[in-house]
């Protein structure tokens, strides 16, 4: 009898210790307007799913470390992105999501792990398009302008107009579009890096991509990583390059269909000598089987100052 006794306030006690455990989650509910250049810090935990909601449908999802996040979208649900850690242990990872106009959603995923001590989980955001500040018909004041006029006096006619600056970006873009026969690397996928020219504090990096498989593919936005290498030149840490702009010719490729692009990011100030920079190109369908490219650390050329 006092064994029953025993068992039956063990597991009450057991039962009362994981309802204590699951009330100390505080689960969180965000919006978030949808802008350019900005990224979202998301909170994530064993055992929970978080999930993404965007104003429009989604093309493709990409995580940094698909060892411990996983990211999941169905056709059912197009303007859905489903996020969860897959391991117990403490990590982090980026993760871009890119719509089918073309927008990106930058992403931050960070996971306390099993034993985390911050009870904040998001379980779910939703994105939306900024509002426009516009002024209804009801507003009994009115605030057209009828005539604006400068305050400076105009320039003279015979003032030569300021000289335009070169376009770096597209000068690079062009550039590697006239190669005829680029480096390239590779089987089915083909790929070449071309000049890299240093503008500012910025780097300018050229690329090109060959479609020479039977079927049709989807490249992701290009990435550039920080990589350290261990033992054999095993990778060991992968940090992301942030990224201003890039430009594609095409990201959706038939059989025997070339793009070119330039990259624009700007480098760390300084590396350790196991470290190297890192080109990936990714496909849509095959996003663990990224293509990387060594990037030269130092660029190759100069541009013009801005």
């Amino acid at each position: 009898m006092r064994v029953h006794l025993f068992l039956i306030a063990y597991l009450m006690a057991a039962l009362c210790a994981a309802q204590t455990q699951d009330s100390a989650v505080i689960p969180s509910v965000t919006t978030v307007a949808m802008e350019e250049g900005t990224v979202t810090l998301l909170h994530l935990a064993p055992g929970y799913t978080t999930s993404v909601k965007l104003p429009e449908e989604v093309s493709a999802v990409v995580v940094g470390n698909p060892a411990s996040f996983k990211a999941e979208h169905s056709d059912a649900e197009p303007r859905l992105v489903f996020l969860k850690p897959i391991t117990s242990q403490p990590s982090e990872s980026n993760a871009l999501i890119t719509t089918r106009s073309g927008r990106e959603i930058a992403l931050h995923l960070v996971s306390a792990g099993k034993g985390g001590t911050n009870p904040r989980i998001d379980f779910f955001v939703e994105y939306r398009r900024p509002q426009s500040v516009v002024v209804s018909s009801s507003d009994r004041q009115s605030f057209l302008i009828g005539e604006t006029r400068p305050i400076s006096e105009p320039a003279s006619a015979s003032s030569p107009p300021a000289p335009r600056k070169p376009d770096l970006v597209g000068m690079q873009l062009e550039k590697q579009k006239s190669l005829s026969s680029p480096a390239w690397e590779g089987r089915e996928i083909l790929t070449a890096l071309g000049a890299s020219v240093k503008q500012d504090q910025q780097t300018v990096l050229a690329f090109s991509v060959l479609n020479g498989s039977n079927r049709t593919i989807e490249l992701l936005p290009p990435q550039i990583e920080l990589v350290g290498s261990g033992h054999k030149g095993k990778r060991i840490t992968a940090e992301p390059v942030p990224i201003s702009e890039f430009h594609m010719t095409a990201r959706r490729l038939a059989p025997g269909e070339r793009a070119d692009g330039v990259v624009v990011f700007e480098r760390p100030a300084f590396k350790e000598s196991t470290e190297k920079l890192e080109l990936q190109l990714a496909q849509a369908d095959e996003v663990d089987r990224p293509i990387l490219l060594p990037v030269p650390f130092t660029a190759n050329g100069q541009g013009v100052s801005q």
